[in-house]
């Protein structure tokens, strides 16, 4: 929601329908150097070790370049890529000078076959360079909240001072998972993508063994150079309980993801958020004064039982709308925080039409009510 909806900030009372399940299982035994499990909605830790840990995270670092690059626009533009950023080691999506890409085709090389030449192509197409670019990431990392990241290369090959906590990797895949391009892109075993000189079709592999090994994978990056080790990012959701999961250093990632996740599912069960409560929202310009508005759908997350007193709503919306207006337009939105970090949120639609009435009349109430809006005082 734009900021130009945020004039009100009100607190609401919402239904949090949860239900809690307790298991007597253990945590799982980990071979990584450093891993969490997280609640994908809140982000709560479910299981860790060594999470806040600051470690090389190899190709994973695609993540963040991949989403930079989708959030840069423009994703079909064709242009030619950078002849000397393609120059670089290990894996390949297959440019070669000349080709013409779009940035969409670059975020299929990146995810899939992790590509460092996509990710080189990408960041020198965005930033100008290897090192604006890096900025970028850098920036993006502290709007997060990553705060024990450093970016150096787009790629993830070995830089000084680059590296993430399994946590902040957590935060960011949290992010990226939002957006429905990233969500799509790095969830698909392979992929038809065009690029060349001149361009055409050819299918893209992904690395991610995870998406046929375990029920409800939906990506999301590998990861491995000799300093890092084997890095894997992967979030699943089964039954309305999503989960992220990150290992890094770690030998026995699949294994050991699979073992995360069977404990994260014996563990949360999912519930809902919703809001029941109706209110009043001024109208102008229309037959009638005011409107009743109401929060529409509900949110899943899974809950271990000690979700509920951490969870906060606040209502987003103008404090008058134009008519005319029909009954299911939108005008707002209900958002949900756990710990106020956002969780996520409910669109507020009108429950009855206010249509248009146009008298001299009226628009002398008009414009007393926009002063009496935005400066308190009757005229």
């Amino acid at each position: 929601m734009k900021k130009i909806l945020n004039f009100i900030c009100m607190a609401v009372t919402a239904i949090l329908c949860l239900t809690s399940v307790y298991s007597e299982e253990s945590e799982p035994s980990v071979s990584a150097k450093a891993c969490v499990l997280v609640e994908e909605k809140t982000g709560r830790i479910v299981f860790e070790k060594n999470s806040s840990e600051k470690l090389p995270m190899a190709s994973t670092t695609k993540i963040m370049t991949t989403l930079l690059c989708i959030e840069s626009g423009n994703l079909d533009d064709e242009f030619v890529v950078d002849s000397s950023a393609i120059k670089v080691e290990g894996s390949s999506m297959g440019l070669v000078e000349g080709d013409v890409v779009t940035k969409r085709a670059l975020c299929y090389g990146m995810l899939l076959p992790s590509g460092n030449d996509a990710a080189n192509a990408a960041a020198v197409k965005i930033g100008g360079t290897i090192e604006n670019f890096a900025s970028m990431m850098n920036e993006r990392a502290a709007e997060i909240g990553m705060t024990r990241t450093g970016f150096v290369t787009p790629s993830g090959l070995e830089g000084t001072g680059h590296g993430a906590s399994a946590y902040d990797m957590a935060l960011l895949t949290r992010e990226a998972l939002r957006n429905p391009v990233f969500s799509e892109i790095c969830s698909q075993s392979k992929a038809k993508v065009e690029f060349g000189n001149p361009p055409y079709e050819r299918w893209l592999t992904n690395s991610n063994k995870l998406l046929t090994m375990y029920d409800g994978v939906k990506g999301v990056k590998t990861g491995f150079t000799d300093e890092a080790g084997r890095c894997l990012v992967s979030a699943c959701e089964r039954d309305g309980v999503s989960m992220i999961c990150v290992t890094l250093n770690d030998k026995n990632d699949w294994d050991d993801h699979m073992r995360m996740y069977d404990y994260g599912f014996s563990k949360l069960n999912a519930s809902s958020l919703s809001s029941e409560e109706i209110f009043q929202m001024q109208a102008v310009g229309g037959d009638c004064d005011s409107i009743p508005v109401k929060a529409e759908g509900e949110i899943l997350l899974g809950t271990d039982g000690m979700t509920e007193n951490r969870i906060t709503s606040e209502l987003y919306m103008p404090p008058f709308v134009y008519a005319p207006l029909n009954a299911g337009d939108e005008v707002g939105e209900l958002r949900f925080y756990y710990d106020g970090r956002l969780i996520d949120a409910l669109p507020v639609k009108a429950m009855k039409n206010c249509d248009y009435i146009q008298t001299d009349k009226k628009k002398k109430g008009i414009k007393e009510k926009i002063k009496e809006f935005l400066f308190n005082k009757q005229e």
